[in-house]
């Protein structure tokens, strides 16, 4: 599927909630794309997601919206027990798909729908949102031109005090709740940014009275020797800074992880260390149009995957919080096999 310059590239929103919510507010902030089609699970929940941001087209069921043929391409934002199903109906429905982290809720299902995805010659992106703000942008261009030297050690985290209501989404194990899916997503997503895929893990968490994780952390090693501590938690605001340390300098990122507010680089050791360049990383909107837009180059270029976000990768980092998951002991009753 690829688009022309002239074409805007029509998205069909699947679900409502607030991560729709902030990307449909975002659409606009794209010359070239518009949100033609929502899709909710009520004919209410449709229109009145409609009204609020001037989409002509309501579904009240989520595979009328798959199904229709004017949407080119899918954000699936519904909670993450339903990326696989809907990822891969808006695939077998024809459609290019951007899909929510995580990408799915286990290895398996997010292989499953690669597979798909390249079996029907369909573009797909796991919606790794921060990966495209400016402030990553900069940090990967630091590490690309080498000014780190050998990395060494990543430390990055994400703790937020969440809600501490038994029926709410995040302690539910039924829907996939829990520190790591919602939270530890991005430090380890961030950590396979810089390093890749790591050789081994090594995690302990802490659960919930529901089952579902309520922090965890992990030690993620490289073939190089290199390291990345990873850490999560729904019970305390950790306030985060995230750091990148090489033999030649390091990165500090401030702010949570999924969209830092500042970019530091210093070179040197401790006392003697130097602030070599310093950002603000404000954005416009809520940031998620830099993905969208991502999705738009890609299809009029004719790629079926980012390379910024590349599939593989996506799978792999799945494959990491599998990894995690098994190790605390945490396992979904929807989960398959």
């Amino acid at each position: 599927m690829s688009r022309s310059a002239s074409s805007p590239l029509r998205w069909g929103i699947l679900g409502t909630g607030m991560i729709a919510s902030r990307f449909a507010a975002d659409l606009g902030l794209v010359p070239d794309a518009e949100a033609h089609a929502v899709g909710s699970r009520t004919r209410e929940g449709a229109d009145a997601f409609g009204e609020r941001f001037a989409i002509p087209v309501r579904h009240a069921d989520y595979r009328s919206l798959v199904d229709d043929p004017d949407v080119d391409a899918v954000y699936v934002a519904v909670p993450h027990p339903w990326h696989h199903a809907w990822a891969r109906a808006a695939l077998e429905a024809g459609k290019a798909v951007l899909c929510e982290k995580p990408f799915t809720v286990n290895a398996a299902d997010a292989r499953e729908l690669v597979a798909v995805a390249r079996r029907r010659h369909l573009f797909l992106m796991e919606a790794m949102w921060n990966r495209f703000l400016p402030s990553l942008v900069r940090a990967r261009d630091i590490l690309d031109r080498g000014e780190l030297g050998e990395i060494r050690t990543i430390r990055a985290g994400l703790g937020a005090r969440m809600s501490p209501d038994p029926a709410g989404r995040l302690l539910a194990p039924e829907l996939g709740g829990g520190a790591l899916l919602d939270l530890g997503i991005y430090p380890v997503s961030f950590a396979s940014f810089v390093l890749g895929r790591p050789e081994s893990v090594r995690a302990v968490g802490t659960r919930t009275a529901t089952g579902v994780d309520a922090q965890c952390s992990a030690v993620l090693r490289y073939a190089d020797g290199s390291q990345a501590l990873v850490h999560t938690t729904l019970e305390v605001d950790t306030g985060d800074c995230t750091i990148v340390a090489g033999s030649e300098g390091r990165i500090e990122l401030r702010g949570p992880l999924y969209d830092p507010t500042s970019l530091r680089l210093l070179r040197g050791a401790g006392d003697d260390a130097t602030v070599a360049g310093a950002w603000e990383t404000t954005h416009r909107g809520n940031g998620l149009h830099h993905e969208a837009a991502e999705v738009g180059r890609c299809l009029r270029e004719g790629l079926l995957e980012s390379p910024v976000m590349p599939l593989d990768e996506s799978v792999a980092i799945m494959e990491t919080l599998d990894e995690i998951r098994r190790q605390i002991g945490l396992r979904y009753p929807f989960e398959r096999g």
